[in-house]
């Protein structure tokens, strides 16, 4: 590809301005790095461990090894992580179903959550497939106010349930949406309050969050946080899978959803899978550094030619996200090609929007990546509705994330 000149000099000029921005995630980066490398070395993490297990998984120390990790890594008591949690909606659901009892009340304080848990949640109109509302739990939620908690309203909500408030639910990251994504360290703040309010459990979903800041809502008293594999902690190594980690009673619950009651986290074969997670899990916080630089790039040449961008790239960032508002749907199709036309795997493949599972409305997606809906590796997508926003995130190196974007750039001054 041979990119504008108009391109070529705006790129420099950019990393020119973004010095300080980049010094700051290779701070964040080298930090988590160390504390991964601490938690290998205190858990003894040895060549034996990487081999994995078959039928029952009986006695397979690198899979309670690895649970050892996250957890001592993400300051949470215990921890799970398996190859056969699909994505992270399931880790989510795997979460809620371990702790909703019929009668329970979820109460989310940070709006209504991301569109794929739509069906989990369910509603009166829809019956019968299972969701949550099947079983007589009980679903809540407080909007945000101008992008953060509304305490009042939250306070309001806690005692209007009471006792019946089970479990407080918080979205990390913005999903389709133009709000901000929230700090580890906000979020602690979220459930201080909960907390001094309620006893009910607190749950995070953590996705898009991961290496991030120097800590996840663990650290802060989650109860459980819950992510994929697929997205910052597989460090675009393991190829499929999820985790959920936080308090000892929470995770014990949740994995009884996850096995069996009795069974929990004591079986399940790993099945040559191991080494991937191991091995994608101290990759990460390199990885997600890769990521939240090209975010920044996009945001600055983005702004520049002169769409609406968020975060800014002078902003902090807490996950991997960005958004792009492209104002009409051509735009955000062209923009899903260029990222498209620059990814390793299906190059030659041109996006076109369809009725996507989960999703209100259509979807285009821009997905070259080496394991099939990676979010760590490059891609981009968003909903054909107005303002045609695309969210764009990950990007295994900065050098192949920048050259997407340039060649988005290209394809969009195009349209």
């Amino acid at each position: 590809m041979e990119f504008s000149q108009k391109i070529l000099d705006l790129a420099a000029q950019a990393e020119t301005d973004l010095k300080e921005q980049f010094a700051e995630i290779d701070r964040i980066a080298f930090a988590n790095t160390a504390r991964v490398l601490d938690s290998f070395r205190k858990h003894r993490i040895s060549e034996a461990m990487l081999y994995g297990s078959t039928g029952y998984g009986y006695g397979d120390m690198g899979r309670d090894a690895l649970d050892e990790v996250y957890a001592d890594v993400f300051g949470a008591e215990a921890a799970f992580v398996r190859h056969n949690i699909v994505s992270g909606t399931q880790a989510i659901a795997i979460a809620l179903y371990g702790i909703l009892r019929p009668g329970d009340v979820m109460l989310s304080i940070t709006g209504r959550p991301y569109d794929t848990l739509s069906e989990v949640i369910g509603d009166k109109t829809k019956n019968g497939d299972g969701s949550l509302a099947d079983f007589g739990v009980i679903y809540d939620d407080v909007p945000l106010k101008n992008g953060a908690p509304d305490y009042e309203a939250i306070e309001k909500k806690i005692a209007e349930h009471g006792e019946k408030l089970k479990l407080v639910y918080i979205q990390r990251s913005k999903g389709y949406e133009t709000r901000p994504t929230f700090s580890s360290k906000e979020i602690g703040e979220m459930i201080a309050f909960a907390k001094a309010r309620t006893g009910a459990y607190v749950a995070v979903d953590n996705c898009y969050g991961e290496f991030c800041d120097t800590e996840e809502p663990t650290a802060y008293g989650a109860d459980l946080i819950m992510g994929s594999l697929i997205k910052n902690p597989g460090g675009g190594i393991a190829e499929t899978g999820g985790y959920i980690a936080g308090t000892k009673r929470a995770v014990e619950l949740a994995s009884y959803r996850l096995t069996t009651v009795g069974i929990g986290t004591e079986a399940g074969a790993t099945v040559g899978q191991l080494r991937g997670m191991f091995k994608g899990f101290f990759f990460a916080p390199h990885v997600v550094a890769q990521a939240l630089k090209t975010a920044v790039f996009a945001a600055y040449m983005y702004e520049k030619l002169g769409f609406e961008v968020f975060p800014s790239w002078k902003e902090a960032r807490h996950d991997i996200v960005q958004t792009v508002k492209c104002g009409a749907p051509e735009k955000l199709c062209a923009f899903c090609r260029g990222i498209q036309a620059a990814s390793p795997i299906d190059s030659f493949v041109t996006p076109e929007p369809w009725a996507m599972p989960g999703y209100e409305d259509e979807v285009i997606m821009a997905a070259g990546a080496f394991t099939q809906g990676s979010s760590i590796e490059l891609s981009a997508d968003g909903p054909l509705r107005a303002p045609f926003t695309a969210y764009f995130q990950g990007g295994l190196t900065y050098e192949s994330g920048k050259y997407a974007i340039m060649m988005s750039a290209e394809e969009m001054l195009k349209n």
